[in-house]
């Protein structure tokens, strides 16, 4: 059996699977004659030659604790972001890039509510594990031509558990 640990989610960290999307640890420069604070281009929006940047919202119910990992999936053709819009902590599993995942790759962390995550092109990732039920998330990818996911599914005789509470 694997079981992950999961870490916090700071920027040197994630770095190999994408950007951090929050204030914290980043600089910024003043506008509107002073009263606002711009943390400036936190991420790209990766959309290759024929793709477009949509937005778009995803509520999401939490998934029973510990979860048995059984799939993880990719978007070669975008990248794509979760920012937490309730303020609550969700979970992030990912791996890194290339043609396949192995159970010894992936990565797990916690965003404290107020960090979003931007997956680069082709990163491993699970789909969205939020712990509360319906909370909601303004995610940023791809629309366009082109197959933009992947799925892998790790065979049944492998027991990989994410448990965030240990």
């Amino acid at each position: 059996m694997l079981k992950l640990t999961v870490e916090p989610l700071t920027i040197e960290a994630f770095k190999p699977f994408g950007d951090v999307i929050a204030s914290e640890g980043h600089d910024f420069f003043m506008i509107n004659n002073g009263s606002t604070r711009r943390y400036h281009r936190l991420a790209e929006v990766e959309t290759g030659d024929e793709g477009a940047p949509i937005i778009s919202i995803f509520r999401a119910d939490k998934l029973p604790m510990p979860l048995s990992v059984r799939m993880m999936e990719r978007h070669p053709l975008g990248s794509q972001a979760f920012i937490p819009m309730r303020g609550n902590p969700f979970l992030i599993l990912v791996a890194p890039a290339g043609d396949s995942v192995e159970s010894s790759d992936l990565r797990a962390f916690i965003s404290d509510g107020s960090q979003g995550v931007n997956y680069h092109r082709g990163v491993w990732h699970h789909p969205i594990l939020a712990l509360t039920d319906k909370d909601e998330f303004l995610v940023v990818d791809r629309a366009g031509p082109g197959n933009n996911c992947d799925e892998v599914y790790f065979d049944a005789s492998q027991e990989i558990v994410l448990d965030p509470n240990g």
